[in-house]
């Protein structure tokens, strides 16, 4: 039995598969919330409550170092801050895929990072 109020970021939250990443794109709905794009589909309940997938776009960083800079700071303000999805999600019954796009010019201190990420799960725990 896993406790819910660790700070972990296990491989059963990565939302890695091409066809769950082709779905969430095609069928999901997206938002803004500075300096994210956050898109999101609910689905079936499998494993993990919530799957996450973080992009950094190679036409927006080029240099390889600040993409994996910024996947980094965007995993660790998600693990650190997920709990309320999380929970919302169990007591719901509910899965959801969500793709967490940086869409800034440039990289932020990690601090900006915690603010606006918590503002986004915030925002996707209303919905």
């Amino acid at each position: 039995m896993e406790n819910n109020n660790r700070n972990t970021f296990r491989k059963a939250e990565h939302l890695c598969l091409k066809n769950d990443l082709d779905a969430l794109f095609a069928d999901g709905k997206s938002f803004v919330c500075f300096p994210f794009r956050i898109t999101y589909r609910f689905v079936e309940k499998d494993g993990a409550p919530a799957k996450i997938v973080v992009i950094a776009q190679k036409k927006r960083f080029k240099r390889a170092y600040q993409r994996v800079e910024l996947r980094r700071l965007m995993r660790e303000s998600y693990r650190v801050n997920k709990h309320p999805l999380v929970q919302a999600l169990m007591e719901k019954n509910l899965g959801m895929h969500i793709a967490f796009v940086y869409v800034d010019q440039k990289i932020e201190p990690y601090a900006f990072f915690d603010k606006k990420m918590k503002l986004a799960i915030t925002k996707l725990n209303a919905i």
